[in-house]
């Protein structure tokens, strides 16, 4: 694999057409983690999650990364599946906790997608469903919906 300025922006393109299967698992993904903890969560837009595509892409650091994680799992297969588990969960979290950004989000955006990747059956290779699961993860994270992140932080300290 090489990865290019414009292996990137394929990949960028490929991730935000991807809006009609990734985003309805945003959804059923908060859904879900709004009745474990009792809370709602709002819903993802399409055009949320394409914007949000463009910003996580204009990050040259970070857009190289989610390429490679995204065509590495667009391309993982195992004979048989299962012996291959380890290699696509792992690539899955990781991709979750890159577009997601830094801690705790990272962590969030793992954890979230284990929760995405049990609901998700993708035709394809191995890596497929984990491709959307961690996309879903990590864009359901860093999007606004959820009430914890969109108010002040008890726990800041402010500066004298």
């Amino acid at each position: 694999m090489e990865l290019t300025p414009s292996a990137v922006e394929r990949e960028c393109e490929w991730v935000r057409d991807r809006a009609d299967t990734v985003v309805p698992l945003i959804n059923e993904t908060r859904d879900r983690l709004g009745d474990c903890f009792g809370v709602d969560v709002g819903r993802v837009s399409s055009a949320a999650y394409r914007e949000e595509v463009a910003v996580v892409f204009a990050d040259g650091a970070r857009a190289v990364n989610v390429a490679a994680y995204v065509a590495l799992l667009r391309d993982l297969d195992v004979t048989g599946d299962y012996p291959g588990f380890v290699v696509d969960e792992v690539l899955g979290r990781e991709l979750a906790a890159t577009v997601a950004g830094g801690q705790p989000y990272a962590l969030l955006a793992q954890a979230t997608f284990h929760v995405a990747d049990v609901a998700t059956h993708t035709d394809g290779v191995a890596g497929a469903d984990d491709l959307d699961a961690a996309l879903a993860a990590g864009f359901q994270t860093r999007l606004p919906g959820w009430e914890w992140t969109e108010r002040e932080s008890p726990f800041a300290v402010e500066r004298e």
